[in-house]
């Protein structure tokens, strides 16, 4: 499985919820380690330096992540926001959160786990209660779970990522249709 971090949602929490990968099937965790968590706050962008993690940081992180998630499906689906999730995300969003500091050589944030976390927590909570929430879809691809803001015209996207997810579906069903004509034509 690729261990490469993958940001193709359209938000920061939304692609810290992708980072439990196929959650229908094979389930595949992003955050095995504290050094994967660590990887994971600066790929995104919303720090650049981390104060490392440890296994306590993890289990917090995945505790948020899972309750993004559900608050994320239950916006999709016009559902009530189940209160645990609530509770989960609203402690981590009360933390301070990670700061960015102007340098000589331009901004640099440097952060500790928790206010990582938080940073991630208050960027749901803008995510769910914006103008972005109704943009959210699920990729088209039956193992994959991602949700992603789709801000394409017409909100056609199917696909949480060309690359990661689209390619391989169209690529299926050109195969599919190609076996179909020659099994027909025999």
């Amino acid at each position: 499985m690729n261990l490469d971090h993958v940001f193709v949602c359209g938000s920061p929490p939304l692609d810290f919820a992708a980072t439990l990968r196929a959650r229908r099937s094979v389930r595949f965790e992003m955050f095995a380690s504290p050094d994967r968590l660590d990887a994971w706050y600066v790929e995104s962008g919303l720090i650049d330096e981390i104060e490392p993690c440890d296994q306590d940081d993890v289990e917090q992180a995945v505790a948020v992540r899972e309750a993004i998630y559900t608050l994320v499906t239950a916006r999709r689906h016009g559902q009530p926001y189940d209160t645990e999730a609530l509770r989960v995300l609203n402690d981590a969003a009360r933390r301070p959160p990670a700061v960015p500091q102007l340098t000589a050589s331009g901004r640099h944030t440097a952060a500790t786990p928790d206010q990582s976390l938080s940073s991630v927590a208050r960027l749901a909570v803008e995510l769910l209660a914006g103008t972005d929430a109704p943009l959210l879809k699920e990729c088209g691809n039956p193992e994959c779970t991602r949700v992603y803001i789709d801000r394409s015209r017409g909100m056609r996207r199917q696909w949480c990522g060309m690359e990661s997810c689209g390619n391989k579906i169209k690529a299926a069903a050109y195969r599919a249709r190609k076996r179909s004509a020659s099994a027909a034509a025999r």
